[in-house]
């Protein structure tokens, strides 16, 4: 019998997504410098807190995204490694209010900011962080910049109010949902990719299809991961699922579960959703019954629909490695099961 002299663990194939950052590899580089030095204060506990969710880990996805922008654009100065740190700046700002607003106590799999240092200090910082994100934009120089960021700053926070309109609101439509994360999550995509486009000074027509790539990347990126939250593949791979669940936080596997049920299914969702009345064995009816109306598969098939718009809008770009990549991520970004 053949012994096995192997134990080394398998080594995890790279995605589409891996491609991409390796082809901005250099300038992501310098922009996790900038990062470093720009969250730095003598005020101990920002870096700290800061410093505490940005290595959590993540993928750099929005960052990569405008340094790829900007490399598609054929640009060949700095200001996008700047602009790149400006828009990890504001997304991590958003999660640190973000997990106070839902009292999430995990983020990625580990404890949230806010459970760690507190809810006043999470938010504080992500002030602070929305604060230094603006002076690095104005370091840059370009009113366009600073008018795209800014206008996606405050959509972000419209965004989080709507949500709190919609959460525990088994009513939701797909339309109410629909503005919810193009606002909370769409929209800093798409000004991440555009603002690639402001720095190389290219024609309108390529800003706004860079626009339009992100914003339905996100989309798509958003409807995905609401899916995941019930995927029973996420619970084999040892992976939280169900948070959204627990928080009663309406998103379309659910408006579609409810919309499609009858009427004792539809107590079901009033139950565990609006009154936050749940007992043992609820997440998996929950399951059970997006499976019996087709919600989470349906989900995908809107991510699908958001994808293709994307997918549609690089067509005025020549065929290049970093293009080619970007259309990668987009089938990466639906397809993932992690």
């Amino acid at each position: 019998m053949a012994v096995v002299t192997n134990l080394e663990p398998k080594r995890r194939k790279s995605t589409p997504l891996d491609d991409l950052t390796a082809l901005v590899a250099d300038d992501l580089s310098a922009v996790n410098e900038i990062i470093v030095q720009r969250m730095h204060s003598s005020v101990d506990m920002i870096p700290q807190l800061a410093g505490y969710l940005i290595a959590a880990g993540g993928k750099r996805l929005r960052p990569v995204l405008t340094l790829a922008a900007a490399e598609l654009c054929g640009y060949k100065g700095e200001d996008h490694k700047m602009l790149a740190a400006v828009v990890e700046f504001i997304h991590t700002a958003t999660l640190l209010h973000d997990d106070v607003v839902d009292e999430s106590d995990l983020r990625r799999g580990l404890a949230s900011a806010n459970a760690v240092f507190g809810n006043k200090a999470s938010v504080l910082v992500g002030d602070f962080l929305f604060s230094r994100s603006f002076e690095l934009m104005v370091e840059v120089g370009s009113l366009d910049v600073l008018r795209i960021l800014s206008k996606a700053s405050a959509v972000i926070a419209e965004g989080e109010v709507l949500q709190l309109r919609t959460t525990n609101d088994t009513e939701t439509s797909e339309q109410a949902y629909l503005e919810v994360i193009k606002a909370k999550t769409a929209e800093l995509f798409a000004a991440a990719c555009r603002v690639g486009a402001v720095v190389a000074a290219r024609p309108q027509a390529e800003e706004l299809a860079l626009y339009d790539y992100g914003m339905n990347l996100g989309i798509a990126f958003q409807l995905v991961d609401d899916v995941l939250d019930y995927s029973a593949f996420q619970a084999k791979l040892g992976k939280t699922v169900g948070d959204d669940f627990r928080e009663g936080k309406i998103t379309l596997p659910v408006v579609l579960a409810f919309r499609r049920g009858n009427d004792e299914e539809r107590a079901f969702w009033r139950r565990t959703m609006e009154e936050l009345d749940q007992q043992e064995g609820d997440l998996e009816r929950a399951q059970e019954l997006m499976a019996k109306h087709n919600a989470l598969k349906d989900t995908v098939e809107r991510a699908r629909h958001y994808g293709s718009i994307a997918r549609d809008a690089l067509g005025l770009f020549p065929d290049t490695p970093v293009k080619a990549a970007l259309l990668e991520v987009l089938d990466f970004v639906i397809e993932r099961d992690f």
